[in-house]
């Protein structure tokens, strides 16, 4: 968060002292009342540690005040934000050493923010006990969280909403951090950032770089993939990889496995005699022959998406460019960490399988995590928890695959992938249960939204 603090301050020096904070407050009181739906008659209680971040809160608090919200400061510090704490008195609101006999609307948490050490101190842990079940409101982020990692050292604080100024940060993206920070809303402050290491696509991030057939464009200048995935024990996989594949995004898809007859019958657009192509999917489902399909793919010297049973095969580092989709199980198996130790730190873990793999590695998870072997890394926060279903990774990794064969680089090719997943099990979920197939039915749709 350096480059964070950094901005702060030089855009500090070009305007009146507190203004900067005066912004943040202003958005803060807005997402307040938002969440509170009405001002008077509310009460909300302000959380306020030593830092910026109670200023924040302290500021937000005299705006809530003077709207009619009863706000109460508990300072959980001895030297509280002097000015904020002045704002709020002035507007009405006032100090308490407790929690109040009856239980507030809303909790604001501004203990620590983005200087703060990872955990909580017993006078905090206190405090939120305390206040336990009152919706909780995060400044800039959940307190106690590693905000550089997105992993936890100790207590911190679960919000319904985290309001968060000037950019993302890691541990509103990473897990298990981002699992805490709730509803995410993001205020403008005018900061000049520069690029981050770690980042998140948008919408007009995706659509600047999803290929697009230009009006002379053919089958095979629009590229080719390759699937080797499926096989009479797992058919299924097969048959789902092609249909992650054959979403439109390449010119064509070319099958060699185990389940031809299933994967004709679902898709007989599908070529199945052996060729050329600008790209391979191997693993999903690959069975007993799966060795043989991974080193026969690697042979042909193209870009390589590598799924499920295959993953164990690869030698270190990778021959050929490469996206590697382990989950945190498999990743385990990989690099011989614990599956629970790669849960607690997804974002170190992923940059460290892609430095050792020398490949792009996308670590499956409630936020997938994309990483390069340089250590630069991309969070997918699109998706429903319904996307946790049966042959969904198989789509996925077709997917990327026709992304890889149409053009993109590895990393760019594992992360639009994984945001057009997220995206269209959305689209296909509107709030229920999603299969595989839906899935990969809905990318045309989203692809075409985005266009």
């Amino acid at each position: 968060m350096e480059q964070v603090r950094a901005a702060e301050a030089a855009l500090m020096a070009t305007l009146p002292e507190g203004a900067l904070m005066q912004r943040a407050a202003a958005g803060l009181a807005s997402a307040v009342l938002d969440l509170l739906g009405r001002a008077y008659g509310s009460t909300v209680v302000l959380l306020v540690g030593a830092g910026d971040n109670g200023g924040d809160a302290l500021y937000a608090g005299a705006l809530l005040a003077r709207r009619g919200v009863r706000v109460l400061a508990w300072s959980l510090s001895d030297t509280p934000h002097a000015a904020g704490l002045a704002a709020l008195e002035r507007a009405g609101g006032r100090s308490i050493t407790e929690a109040p006999r009856r239980a507030p609307d809303l909790v604001v948490d501004g203990i620590v923010g983005i200087g703060g050490r990872p955990g909580l101190r017993p006078n905090a842990q206190e405090a939120l006990g305390a206040l336990a079940g009152v919706p909780v409101v995060a400044v800039d982020v959940p307190s106690g969280v590693d905000v550089d990692t997105g992993e936890l050292a100790g207590p911190a604080v679960r919000a319904d909403v985290t309001v968060t100024f000037g950019t993302l940060k890691v541990a509103l993206l990473a897990d298990p951090a981002a699992e805490l920070a709730g509803v995410v809303q993001l205020v403008d402050i005018g900061l000049d950032l520069p690029e981050s290491d770690v980042e998140s696509l948008q919408a007009a991030d995706v659509a600047a770089l999803l290929p697009r057939p230009d009006p002379q464009a053919q089958k095979y200048t629009r590229g080719v993939v390759g699937v080797r995935a499926g096989s009479v024990t797992y058919p299924g996989a097969g048959v789902l990889c092609v249909a992650g594949a054959a979403s439109g995004l390449c010119g064509m898809v070319r099958y060699v496995g185990g389940a031809r007859d299933q994967v004709v019958a679902a898709h007989p657009d599908v070529v199945t005699e052996k060729g050329r192509v600008q790209a391979w999917t191997v693993g999903s489902g690959g069975g007993a022959d799966v060795a043989t399909t991974l080193a026969e793919a690697l042979a042909d010297n193209v870009p390589l998406v590598v799924d499920a049973d295959a993953l164990v095969l690869v030698d270190n580092p990778v021959s050929v460019p490469a996206v590697l989709t382990p989950h945190a199980g498999e990743l385990s198996r990989m690099t011989w960490a614990e599956r629970a130790d790669i849960e607690a730190a997804s974002l170190r873990h992923a940059r460290r399988a892609a430095a050792e793999y020398d490949a792009v590695v996308l670590l499956k998870g409630r936020h997938t995590v994309v990483a390069r072997p340089d250590g630069r890394a991309r969070v997918t926060t699109t998706g429903v928890p319904w996307l946790a279903t049966a042959g969904a990774g198989d789509v996925l990794a077709g997917l990327i695959g026709a992304l890889l064969a149409a053009g993109l680089e590895p990393f760019d090719a594992a992360s639009v992938g994984s945001w057009l997943h997220g995206a269209a099990a959305t689209y296909a979920s509107r709030g229920g249960p999603v299969t595989a197939p839906d899935v990969a039915r809905a990318i045309p749709a989203v692809v075409r939204d985005l266009l």
